[in-house]
């Protein structure tokens, strides 16, 4: 299933595509069972840029799904893996995100996708456990085995082409070793079962080796290891990362860039969230705790740059919590209280109480990084796609660059390579596997 990308053009969407996804609990069974009810027009993909975006300019601009090339809806075939066996009817009920009005019409198509055995070591997720797990000698095995799980199950469905997407627990918080820094080094940590080699690598390193796009929900690393990205570029595969933007985060990035645009001060941005769904009992340890809580501290400081804006931003203290409050299940509410200051120091304050569905709001993330990283892949694009950060609280990038988190610069970066799939496409000229300039473009900001 790997591509060679010397002088690729964007192949249209033909045949079924496999939607692979590690992790089929709320997020996962949420997605799933949407896009069934959707297909039947049952429901609307309310939050899917994918589906409901138009591409700027004109007067009646058309939807992108219109103006790309997208796997249609149509021809999406899920699957998965899971640690536990439930088939995924079964663990939507058990998740308790959707309503049965929508569930029951799905019953049969949903119950018939079941997970595959997953990859799984306590060590990285200490707050659950799982009897639906592969056993094997070595890492390197475990790998191997999800490469025949993938390979199978494009097979068994009759499809064409392949994409993951994570939506499993947050991992422990696993620091850069020697092991990450090159293939060779991760081979070998593979086989010699390195410690620091955690299961998201594992399903990262599988489904590159499989030329099939993997795309980081979680904060966990993964793709952004060295070793990765080698195997990434070198099998031609796009890769894109990581940890879902849904709730509080979504807010602030929201939020901050318009304080930044008036010149507000920011003295304090403290934040807290109740969460009782699996999410927030994972969350309820420590080592997992500390990779959200290092993902959701990067984004402010990137917006207000406090070292261009001392006098605004320079004392500025940032706190963030999350609780496993299980009364409230999927139903997450986060409080934010904001310190501004405005002329000649003047003390205001901003408070947000965001009572949001954490699943409702990461199930139209997966389908459009499904479909965007599907697309990227039929464009001979491969390695990190920073246009997608986006969707991500903590977005990738490239050679030390630093990542981009106002989300207004964010869609600009999304629109202008989708523009650049348009043109290419339109013209059915050859594309050269680079991805355009990152830098949001006058012409499309003044349009957005």
């Amino acid at each position: 299933m790997s591509k060679d990308t010397d002088a690729a053009k964007i192949s249209d969407a033909d045949g079924k595509l496999a939607v692979l996804l590690p992790g089929l609990g709320a997020v996962g069974t949420t997605f799933i069972a949407g896009v069934m009810a959707i297909r039947r027009q049952l429901a609307e993909p309310i939050g899917s840029l994918s589906q409901l975006g138009r591409m700027p300019g004109g007067e009646e601009p058309p939807l992108i799904k219109e103006a790309l090339p997208l796997a249609s809806l149509d021809d999406l075939v899920f699957g998965g893996w899971d640690i536990f066996e439930e088939n995924c009817y079964e663990a939507a009920c058990e998740a308790g995100v959707l309503d049965h009005k929508h569930l029951e019409p799905v019953k049969e198509e949903l119950a018939a996708v079941k997970p595959m055995k997953a990859v799984f070591d306590r060590e990285f997720v200490r707050n659950l456990d799982g009897t639906h797990v592969k056993e094997a000698g070595s890492k390197m095995e475990l790998a191997e085995a999800l490469i025949d799980d993938i390979e199978g199950f494009v097979a068994d469905n009759g499809c064409d082409r392949a994409v993951a997407v994570w939506c499993g627990s947050t991992e422990v918080h696993v620091s850069p070793q020697e092991v990450h820094l090159s293939l060779e080094a991760f081979e070998d940590g593979l086989r010699n079962d390195h410690e620091a080699i955690s299961p998201t690598m594992i399903y990262a390193y599988a489904h590159l080796k499989a030329g099939v796009p993997f795309v980081n929900g979680a904060p966990n690393r993964a793709l952004d290891t060295p070793a990765l990205v080698q195997l990434a570029k070198k099998k031609g595969v796009p890769v894109a990362g990581k940890d879902f933007k849904t709730g509080q985060t979504l807010m602030k990035t929201i939020l901050a860039p318009g304080l930044s645009s008036r010149q507000l001060g920011v003295r304090g941005w403290y934040s807290t969230n109740i969460l009782g769904n699996r999410d927030g009992q994972v969350l309820d340890d420590p080592g997992s705790f500390k990779t959200k809580e290092e993902s959701k501290l990067s984004v402010l400081s990137s917006i207000f740059r406090p070292d261009n804006n001392p006098e605004l931003y320079g004392d500025m203290h940032h706190k963030v919590r999350i609780d496993y409050y299980p009364p409230r299940g999927d139903n997450k509410e986060g409080w934010d209280n904001i310190d501004i200051f405005g002329w000649l120091g003047y003390d205001m304050q901003i408070k947000i109480d965001f009572l949001c569905r954490d699943s409702i709001l990461a199930a139209p993330l997966v389908l459009d990084l499904a479909l965007f990283a599907d697309l990227a892949h039929r464009a001979g694009l491969s390695g990190n796609q920073k246009w997608l950060s986006f969707y991500f609280k903590s977005p990738q990038t490239n050679d030390g660059e630093q990542p981009v988190h106002d989300l207004f610069a964010q869609r600009r970066m999304l629109f202008n390579q989708l523009e650049a799939f348009r043109a290419l496409h339109a013209a059915g000229e050859p594309w050269d596997g680079r991805l355009v300039d990152p830098q949001p473009q006058a012409r499309i900001r003044s349009e957005l």
